[in-house]
């Protein structure tokens, strides 16, 4: 979700004014996509190098944060939205973790669909953590060397349990995934919205499921093996 603060530069506002659209923007696109039948949505809302923004936008960002679960949380439970967080929380302050807590326990048997929302998230830190838990493993003797396959790796991401990303749509003219999902990307379409964040509207989001469905995805197969229909 990104440009929200060029957004606001270039409309004379405060950064954190687009900031606030933005997350206005993404309550708009959770139900844009429940509409669209899409099942789960994955959303970088702060990431772990956003430690390196200025303080103030930092605490402003929190306390947005924190204003938007209260302020919508009614919303998510009337829709039946499951709310998932992936990232170090560790670090954040108390008063974000308090209402994000409760919020995934309010909406944790809700299946209709999953906001996923990545907080202090890194992937190169997600696979660090990954790594180091299936070291512990194996010396600990609960896992031997040749059972570290890619569903071993995969149990220990953050993001067990959920399927792979189709499709990552990267807002305002970035073409880069800046540590997003690294490795359960590895075959997501990419489409990149010039707009920035607050302007991706429903139509948006409609081009670029349109752009998805034009894609042929293979999987490291040939067009001509993807499409030989299975021999019994």
């Amino acid at each position: 979700m990104d440009g929200n603060g060029r957004w606001a530069a270039a409309k004379g506002l405060p950064r954190l004014e687009g900031h606030r659209r933005g997350a206005e923007r993404l309550i708009e696109i959770v139900d844009d996509c429940l509409d669209l039948g899409i099942g789960t949505l994955t959303v970088f809302a702060f990431s772990a190098e956003n430690w390196k923004r200025p303080a103030e936008e930092i605490s402003g960002l929190f306390k947005l944060g924190e204003w938007v679960l209260r302020a919508h949380l009614s919303r998510l439970e009337r829709r039946k939205v499951r709310l998932r967080v992936i990232g170090d929380l560790s670090a954040m302050p108390e008063f974000v973790r308090r209402p994000l807590a409760d919020a995934i326990e309010a909406t944790r048997d809700f299946t209709a669909f999953e906001l996923v929302v990545a907080l202090n998230y890194g992937a190169r830190q997600e696979i660090v953590a990954a790594t180091r838990q299936l070291a512990e493993d194996v010396v600990a003797g609960r896992l031997q060397p040749d059972q570290v396959d890619w569903p071993a790796v995969a149990s220990r991401l953050q993001t067990a349990g959920l399927p792979d990303p189709d499709l990552i749509i990267r807002t305002s003219g970035e073409h880069r995934l800046s540590n997003f999902l690294l490795l359960q990307s590895a075959y997501a379409e990419i489409v990149f919205a010039s707009v920035h964040w607050p302007d991706f509207t429903k139509d948006q989001l409609r081009l670029a499921l349109a752009e998805y469905a034009k894609r042929e995805r293979r999987f490291g197969m040939t067009p001509e093996q993807l499409h030989t229909p299975p021999t019994a």
